[in-house]
């Protein structure tokens, strides 16, 4: 049966195939985000502070995202999120702003040239089957990064790292929990014990295996799967495939003269037992992206 069609309207403005980039934490979601809030008619938010709750509050408790009223609540946040009124950029995180090149409070965007909406907010992924009820033509944009490269980057990240504190995985907390990486309460003392980077490593094998699931179960007109280290090598080409995919005309030059981790750089930033026991948790994940 056809999902219910639901008409939103932002700013006059129907929201028909909203765009969403969909990754693993430090995996290049933002890097996209910057082509895309950069493009002619594209309104795309990254880390509002009420989408943020919404989307953490379904990562960390997938019984909640299953409910019937949440495609609701996730359309109308990202609605309030999607507004261009004074000052909206003022609510903004600094990721955002300095994507949108936002000088003051904003907006970013002019009203009157808006055709497409979207999101890059962290952690999306968690959300994708909702997404996908409120939004029944959206596209996803997933991008897939090697797993030691995006521990390297959780490590050196103090908000990420807020995530993998033992009171995180609490006693009413679900399994699976693939927000956390732990398949079963048998396993939350094993967790607690873990180094940082084991539980880095745990979080992107469970994001990763959320991505293995969108590909097999989307058609290619709704999602599209990109490398991270595709789009660092050659950006003209990883945004021929996103402005294909989107019908849609994509800024190039937001990827390019940008300061961002290089491929492999986690041989110097990880040191060789963070190596070694990344290797070991997400080995099976690495293997099968043909991350050697």
């Amino acid at each position: 049966m056809r999902p219910p069609t639901h008409i939103l309207v932002v700013n006059g403005v129907k929201v028909r195939r909203p765009v969403f980039v969909v990754a693993a934490p430090h995996s290049g979601a933002d890097l996209l985000g910057r082509a895309l809030k950069r493009s002619p008619g594209f309104h795309v938010t990254m880390g509002r502070g009420p989408v943020a709750r919404v989307v953490y509050a379904f990562a960390r408790r997938p019984s909640i995202a299953r409910s019937g009223g949440a495609p609701q609540v996730l359309r109308d946040v990202l609605a309030e999120a999607w507004q261009v009124v004074p000052a909206a950029c003022a609510e903004c995180t600094t990721a955002c702003r300095e994507a949108g090149g936002i000088v003051g409070a904003g907006p970013c965007v002019g009203p009157g040239t808006l055709s497409r909406f979207g999101d890059a907010s962290p952690d999306l992924l968690y959300s994708a089957p909702v997404l996908l009820r409120a939004f029944p033509d959206a596209r996803l944009i997933q991008i897939i990064r090697d797993g030691r490269d995006v521990v390297a980057d959780m490590l050196a990240d103090p908000a990420c790292m807020t995530w993998v504190k033992p009171h995180m995985l609490s006693e009413d907390a679900e399994f699976p929990n693939p927000f956390l990486g732990v398949r079963s309460a048998e396993h939350r003392e094993r967790w607690a014990g873990m180094p940082p980077a084991g539980k880095c490593a745990l979080r992107w094998r469970g994001a990763v295996r959320l991505s293995a699931a969108l590909r097999r179960e989307l058609p290619g007109e709704h999602l599209l799967t990109l490398r991270y280290e595709d789009i660092v090598a050659s950006p003209g080409e990883a945004i021929d495939a996103v402005s294909s995919f989107l019908e849609a005309k994509i800024s190039t030059i937001a990827l390019y003269g940008t300061t961002i981790p290089r491929p492999g750089s986690w041989r110097r930033r990880l040191s060789a037992e963070d190596a070694e026991l990344v290797e070991k948790v997400a080995r099976e994940e690495l293997a099968r992206l043909g991350y050697r």
